[in-house]
């Protein structure tokens, strides 16, 4: 298999994604008959337990073979991730139970822009994207991963205002999405778009659940259906946040 050049957007269909150990079963299983293995992310011992599990608040892909995680991130899964190739980069931000000091890592890639709170942003995660010549965009909201789905380089869908203005701002095409508590998120009032979704080819999206369960989802499949992105349903379930469903690895399909 081949890393993922640019984060969140294979260009090949995925066979390695990760996703957080809340995922369910049956969603694991659709994931596998779609061709892709599904790295399941332990809970983190120092963050509340609704997100605990969840990849986007412990590794960050920076591009091709390197992550950085945070520390205390389990190393069991560390370890699959070095055994699958990965880089590893320990950051430096240490995460606790609270907002803001447990968002370091949520950070949203889109093509060359990154999303984030950039009071808070992981120091070694900020050098490396900045190194590479990702353009910083600050937003108020922490949970930036979370609130965003990476479309294309140019185009991605939140749920948050301050984020789909920011990203207006610099160029980009952005659906706001108004789906409301019809993500959930068990142990919170609701959960986020990018938390329940991710792309597992250039043109197939996955939702961890059942699309006439969740608010605005015309809006949602209009915007990617324009993209040339079809959605497919993990279960029958409500959608659910699980801490994003992040493809790492492509398969090679040159023969």
């Amino acid at each position: 298999m081949d890393f993922v050049s640019n984060p969140n957007l294979p260009d090949k269909p995925v066979g390695l994604a990760v996703a957080g150990s809340c995922i369910g079963d049956s969603s694991v299983e659709r994931l596998e008959g779609l061709g892709v293995k599904t790295l399941l992310m332990p809970p983190h011992s120092f963050l509340y337990d609704a997100v605990s599990s969840h990849p986007d608040m412990l590794l960050h892909h920076v591009g091709a073979d390197i992550i950085v995680y945070a520390p205390e991130t389990d190393e069991g899964l560390l370890d699959k991730l070095r055994l699958n190739g990965f880089k590893l980069l320990r950051g430096e931000k240490r995460l606790c139970a609270r907002y803001p000091d447990d968002v370091a890592y949520n950070v949203a890639r889109v093509g060359k822009y990154y999303f984030h709170n950039l009071k808070h942003t992981d120091r070694l995660l900020t050098e490396l994207l900045n190194r590479r010549g990702i353009e910083p965009v600050h937003v108020e909201q922490g949970y930036s991963k979370c609130s965003v789905l990476t479309v294309d380089e140019q185009s991605l869908i939140t749920t948050d205002a301050g984020i789909a203005k920011a990203a207006q701002k610099v160029g980009l095409d952005v659906l706001l999405a108004k789906c409301g508590s019809s993500i959930r998120l068990p142990g919170l009032n609701y959960g986020f778009i990018g938390g329940a979704c991710g792309l597992i080819s250039k043109s197939i999206c996955v939702v961890n659940g059942s699309l006439e369960k969740l608010d605005d989802s015309q809006a949602i499949v209009s915007f990617l259906s324009k993209r040339q992105i079809r959605v497919i349903e993990l279960s029958d379930d409500f959608v659910t946040d699980v801490g994003s469903i992040i493809p790492l690895m492509s398969i090679n399909t040159a023969t």
